[in-house]
């Protein structure tokens, strides 16, 4: 096959090449209205392009890249003193897999346990390219499923307006456990 993004011959959808030089992930951290901080690695606009497969059969590919060179990565270097869970965000199967899910599965280590199907929306609207008002004005409502674990990570694709986490978060107050914070993939600047 042919890479994505410089057509020569490569193994995978994108070769070792362009994932050095293009997707080498640098953290970015900011904290959203609930006070929580939530850390990033690429800023949209850098790839944005392949952030749009999510939900193609192509983003499953696209997405274990990500997922490896960011999620991954931060995984091996993370230590805490005891065991924490991480919860991917509204991880329902679109196109045959889910993009929160395959990030989620990348934080698997020593000190961090995924969980999937823990933070489920009540309400399934999509955001994608929807104001703050309208965010705002439809929650999420989201649930929170019973784990071991005390302490949370939460993991999302994209952070726009924070308004996703922030909910999710409060969903984790409410089940009684502690959010040490949220990753993304990606945030928009």
């Amino acid at each position: 096959m042919r890479c994505m993004l410089c057509e020569n011959l490569s193994f995978s959808h994108i070769c070792t090449p362009c994932q050095d030089h293009y997707l080498t992930p640098v953290l970015h951290t900011q904290t959203i209205a609930s006070n929580v901080s939530v850390h990033s690695f690429y800023k949209y606009g850098d790839i944005e392009a392949l952030l749009h497969t999510k939900h193609t059969p192509l983003g499953f590919y696209i997405y274990t890249i990500l997922a490896r060179r960011a999620f991954q990565t931060f995984a091996e270097y993370f230590t805490w003193q005891r065991p924490v869970a991480s919860l991917s965000i509204d991880d329902h199967t679109r196109s045959g897999y889910s993009h929160t899910a395959i990030l989620n599965k990348a934080l698997q280590s020593r000190c961090i346990r995924p969980y999937y199907g823990k933070m489920r929306a009540k309400n399934r609207v999509s955001y994608s390219g929807k104001s703050h008002t309208f965010r705002l004005n439809h929650p999420r409502d989201f649930t929170c499923l019973p784990m071991d674990e005390e302490e949370i990570i939460l993991v999302d694709d994209i952070i726009t307006t924070g308004t996703t986490l922030s909910e999710a978060s409060h969903c984790i107050h409410i089940a009684q456990k502690q959010l040490l914070f949220c990753l993304a993939l990606a945030h928009v600047e």
